[in-house]
């Protein structure tokens, strides 16, 4: 017998949280496509934009862990953002083999326009919550992930810090 709140014998799509999750990723996912089509962006072209603004990422291979995509997935991605005008490569000074990303001009005026967009899309997706209603909604979540997490790779953007980030990043064994 699974110990939780879902029996294998009463689980039906319509009532698990899988399905409500995917839904909301679905409805938002189409709500932001819509608001970033004038910058010729499509949601998951965000993220690099995101990731290269604020410099959490540089490489390739640093957007692909942040990510979560393979490489093969991750360079058709570049291969579009670049063909659009928003990312430029070059070849690191220090080691040739590493290929250095950047955002030209357009990028980065997509990347300034992106936070009033995302603050629009999501207040009118989160029409009708109160402030508490947000606050339980993102804890509840918060908790869902940290249940996932085995020590690898952690979603967030820019300066997004944890209590568990902190405490990882202070203890002896990160210093090794």
């Amino acid at each position: 017998m699974t110990d939780g709140p879902y029996q294998p014998e009463s689980i039906h799509l319509e009532s698990s949280l899988g399905y409500y999750l995917t839904q909301a990723r679905n409805v938002l996912v189409e709500r932001t496509d819509r608001a970033v089509e004038h910058l010729g962006l499509t949601t998951q072209q965000i993220g690099v934009i995101l990731l290269l603004s604020c410099g959490r990422a540089t490489t390739p291979f640093e957007l692909s862990r942040a990510m979560s995509y393979d490489s093969g997935s991750m360079t058709r991605m570049l291969d579009r953002l670049e063909k659009k005008g928003l990312i430029a490569r070059s070849r690191s000074e220090t080691d040739r083999r590493i290929v250095k990303l950047g955002l030209t001009p357009q990028g980065q005026h997509a990347a300034s326009e992106l936070p009033q967009i995302g603050a629009a899309v999501l207040n009118e997706q989160l029409r009708g919550f109160s402030d508490t209603d947000l606050a339980t909604l993102i804890d509840l979540l918060s908790r869902f992930i940290a249940n996932g997490i085995d020590g690898g790779s952690r979603a967030g953007g820019c300066g997004a810090r944890t209590a568990s980030d902190d405490e990882e990043r202070d203890s002896p064994a990160s210093s090794e």
